[in-house]
């Protein structure tokens, strides 16, 4: 019968560094707790300067001059008046799937997307609202759409980020995937331009009306609670699992 083999004691040299190697992770792991908190404390601020901003009456659009150096991120949700004329020939449907909708219509669908020529110059995307799947070449020629001069009011939004996995817009449909102005542009009459590096979601209008406006999801995911818990959890663990370790070795022969 083989006889069983005791486990060794680590050399000097392995058996600091792993020790070095813990504590130094134990640092890590405190730091990025720390990090999660701080992060914590100002997506609660967000929040409540974003609540209060939603609140506050529109202001006028910026002009075309100030858009390129325009803080997207301090402006958004921004609650905005703007004047100008629906190029309604021109409209992109946008996919989505809508859910909890504040009005009746909800599920898959669209958003209708149209260019609206500013009466101080330039082009800025405003969604006018949801439409269900079944109507999405109904809202491309909608006769009911505004027409002529007019002003509407809506929450600024910068543009949305198209991932790896979007695929190429529809243009035979005039179908987007992502509400990002650069790709809606390029569907778009050209002469239209410049176009505005945010979009328009507009309010909502009467009750039951299609597009349903008034759909912006104001929702910002907030788990660093969660996350530091999960790493001051690591630091807490892995002193403790050292500390056993550094007792089997001293037991070892």
């Amino acid at each position: 019968m083989a006889e069983a083999v005791s486990p060794k004691r680590l050399s000097p040299v392995l058996r600091w560094s792993f020790v070095a190697l813990m504590v130094a992770l134990t640092v890590v792991f405190a730091w990025l707790g720390v990090w999660q908190i701080e992060r914590l404390a100002e997506k609660e601020a967000l929040i409540a300067v974003v609540a209060e901003r939603l609140n506050l009456p529109p202001a006028p659009l910026p002009p075309q001059a100030q858009w390129a150096t325009l803080d997207l991120e301090k402006l958004n949700f921004s609650p905005m008046s703007l004047t100008g004329t629906f190029k309604n020939d021109q409209a992109v449907t946008v996919f989505t799937s809508l859910v909890d909708g504040k009005g009746p219509a909800s599920g898959p669908g669209y958003w209708v997307v149209t260019p609206f020529v500013l009466q101080d110059g330039g082009t800025v995307f405003v969604n006018r609202g949801f439409v269900p799947e079944n109507l999405q070449e109904a809202a491309l020629n909608d006769p009911g759409a505004p027409q002529g001069l007019v002003t509407i009011t809506g929450l600024l939004r910068p543009a949305e980020a198209a991932g790896w996995f979007i695929p190429e817009a529809n243009t035979s449909s005039r179908i987007e995937w992502v509400r990002d102005p650069v790709r809606l542009a390029a569907m778009v009459d050209p002469a239209l331009a410049p176009f505005a590096p945010f979009y328009i979601d507009q309010s909502a209008g009467a009750p039951g009306v299609l597009p349903q406006g008034g759909e912006t999801v104001v929702e910002f995911p907030n788990n660093h609670l969660g996350y530091a818990y999960t790493w001051f959890g690591f630091a807490i663990i892995t002193p403790i699992m050292l500390g056993f370790w550094l007792w089997r070795q001293r037991r070892v022969t």
